[in-house]
């Protein structure tokens, strides 16, 4: 298991035939604009799984190999790589330890970059972010970040940017971002957006597809399909614990299998640990990870639960995921329900200045814990597993899945 995240993003691993054409079309846009008077901005937007990390580390790749060269329109230029993810970071600082010309230098959290460029009162030239739905939009102490938006920061130090975008992974309030909030903070830029559309992580027919994004976008709650088992393997369990152990023997199997949750546990520290528990299931949150390895593929985590801060980013075979108390199903039976009252990652839903109607807010929990679910959901290459907290959710996807395989 060890590296597999930074086996996927190896530039030595051929893009597909529009993943290099996205490449190619990046770079033109790159050389076209380096010399502006006034930043330029190139956005790749894609769902969860299209392969948006792939084509950066590529670019990023090639963009330094030119920069190293005589005679090229990007000699001799100051990039940087940006990600605001600290798991997701790791795997690009082992990846440039590998590769001629990539540097860890030059692979930065966006805070450090800004404070780094202001103190030497300095620009760079070509800044690749990777999930830019993850810069902060507003001043957050403590990460050190005093300014008011991190990528009006970086627009102001920077002279071509290249951004993924992804509207539906957004997390928390304050990284929030709609792509009407992106639109409105570019339009003095010059600017291109691209869209990535192909799904590449996940193994999964079209139609489960379809049913993950309309159970975490509109909230239907679709009827499960026969057609979700085509070389895919989707499951729903009645017992969290039944799911673990499978979970446990796929990890035996192929490697990189994992029980994940959403937030809606309230804490109950058991010797510095914060247990899930459902009926004879009981594992700790994941804890910080100090090491350099993604949280994924330390052997160890087996025995952990997984959440959205661990998992998004990086690729699972298999995935279980734990709908918790705050995922319900609706009165009608027809739809998911967010209860909001039921959220335990308070952190992530501090309220911001500049959103004071009480209607935005609650509305923007709702979608932040959908989008969570989105991310959990389509972690799984090969499989999907599934167990709901609430028992009446619980019983009507149980029972669908159950006709689905008559």
């Amino acid at each position: 298991m060890q590296n597999q995240a930074t086996k996927k993003l190896s530039p030595f691993k051929k893009p597909s035939k529009d993943q290099q054409v996205l490449i190619d079309t990046a770079k033109s846009f790159i050389c076209q604009h380096l010399r502006d008077t006034k930043p330029a901005v190139l956005v790749i937007t894609g769902d969860a799984g299209t392969g948006k990390s792939v084509v950066l580390s590529q670019l990023f790749y090639e963009i330094q190999r030119e920069s190293h060269h005589q005679h090229n329109q990007l000699s001799g230029t100051n990039n940087y790589f940006i990600v605001n993810h600290p798991e997701l970071l790791k795997v690009y600082r082992n990846l440039a330890g590998q590769l001629p010309n990539m540097y860890k230098k030059n692979f930065q959290r966006p805070t450090s970059l800004i404070n780094l460029m202001n103190k030497q009162h300095n620009q760079f030239d070509v800044g690749v972010i990777d999930e830019s739905h993850l810069l902060l939009s507003q001043p957050d102490h403590y990460n050190h970040f005093y300014g008011t938006n991190q990528l009006l920061s970086l627009l102001k130090i920077a002279h071509v940017l290249v951004i993924v975008f992804d509207e539906h992974q957004v997390l928390r309030l304050k990284t929030y971002w709609t792509k009407k909030r992106l639109q409105s903070l570019l339009a003095p830029f010059t600017q291109k957006w691209l869209h990535l559309t192909h799904q590449f992580r996940m193994e999964a027919d079209p139609s489960l597809i379809n049913w993950i994004n309309h159970f975490t976008g509109d909230q239907q709650l679709l009827p499960i399909q026969k057609g979700f088992q085509n070389h895919y393997d989707f499951k729903i369990f009645n017992d969290a614990e039944a799911m673990r152990q499978q979970i446990v023997n796929q990890n035996k199997r192929v490697g990189l299998a994992r029980i994940v949750s959403t937030t809606g546990y309230p804490s109950t520290l058991d010797g510095g640990h914060h247990y899930i528990t459902e009926g004879n299931f009981s594992l700790p949150w994941d804890q910080y990870n100090y090491s350099s390895t993604p949280w994924a593929e330390i052997p160890e985590t087996i025995n952990e639960v997984g959440s959205i801060y661990t998992c998004q980013g990086f690729d699972l075979n298999y995935v279980g995921i734990i709908l918790g108390p705050l995922v319900n199903l609706s009165q009608d039976g027809h739809s998911i329900i967010i209860d909001t009252d039921k959220i335990t990652d308070v952190e992530s839903f501090k309220r911001r200045q500049d959103m004071n109607d009480p209607k935005e807010v609650l509305q923007a929990k709702v979608t932040l814990n959908l989008n969570a679910i989105n991310v959990l959901m389509k972690r799984g290459i090969k499989g999907l597993y599934i167990f709901a907290h609430d028992s009446r959710l619980r019983e009507r996807l149980y029972h669908d899945y159950q006709l689905s395989l008559q």
